[in-house]
């Protein structure tokens, strides 16, 4: 049987270090301990750059911490690629810095890990209310499924924790905030367009779009690998997505499958 691999969790962060504490705080409590942590930020924010300096060798996995010189607005695709480049695992999963793992979130993607494949998950959308809750408390115990039923939170079906059977056959959209692959197949297609500035698209659609090209399947992680959203105002704009659309589409005609902006540029 194939070993389980080593992984590496990237953490696409912004200005929310309350946030990022409680993801540290939920990884910490993983099933599977192989992995290392980088927070992918975009941004440069001294809170956070002196929080993970002073704190990182009180967590019981590896942190790097990559961040922008400055703030020049959206970068997260620049930032995506720097962490490609700085990992020291084979295989690669995506969080946002706004979803908390569940306690097996890690130990799943290690089991499902399979060259060839784009794993990909959903979210629990937390309600303001219960996202509140949990920030105050400090604590994940307000995530398990009796405490989020009873709450008005969104997507509650996608808190069911099922390990071997399926509860959903549908085929979904690759969502950046919870999604593995082998970092291979990320090189392949010269890893994330560099050329969207803004927020949407870039970081999901185009790059399923240019894997599913390149001959990836995709496996469905839904009910295994699960994440709670923690409630915020949107961040992107309906003009942003469609412009990022209308470049997509754009691309998509041109069948640029590797990137012309993207991994080689770090080189």
């Amino acid at each position: 049987m194939e070993s389980k691999p080593k992984i590496t969790i990237v953490i696409s962060y912004y200005k929310a270090l309350e946030n990022l504490k409680l993801i540290f705080n939920a990884l910490g409590k993983q099933s599977f301990k192989k992995f290392e942590v980088i927070v992918s930020e975009d941004d440069n924010n001294p809170e956070t750059v002196g929080y993970i300096s002073e704190k990182k060798q009180h967590y019981p996995f590896p942190i790097q911490h990559l961040y922008q010189k400055e703030d020049l607005g959206f970068r997260k695709n620049m930032m995506l690629n720097l962490s490609i480049k700085a990992s020291n695992s084979d295989f690669l999963v995506f969080i946002d810095g706004d979803c908390v793992p569940h306690k097996h979130f890690a130990k799943q993607y290690a089991i499902k890990a399979e060259k060839g494949y784009i794993l990909w998950g959903r979210r629990v959308m937390l309600s303001e209310k219960k996202t509140l809750q949990v920030l105050q408390n400090k604590s994940l115990s307000g995530l398990d499924l009796f405490a989020l039923v009873n709450s008005d939170s969104e997507k509650i079906k996608d808190a069911i924790y099922s390990p071997i059977l399926s509860l959903s056959l549908k085929e979904k959209g690759l969502k950046g905030c919870n999604w593995g692959i082998y970092k291979e197949h990320l090189v392949a297609v010269n890893g994330f367009d560099e050329d969207y500035m803004r927020a949407g698209v870039g970081e999901d659609d185009d790059i399923e779009w240019r894997l599913k090209e390149n001959g990836l399947q995709k496996k469905s992680m839904k009910n295994k690998a699960i994440v709670y959203h923690l409630y915020h105002k949107r961040s992107y704009t309906d003009e942003g997505v469609r412009k990022n659309n209308k470049l997509l589409e754009h691309k998509k005609k041109a069948n640029r499958i590797k990137c012309l902006n993207g991994l080689d540029r770090l080189n």
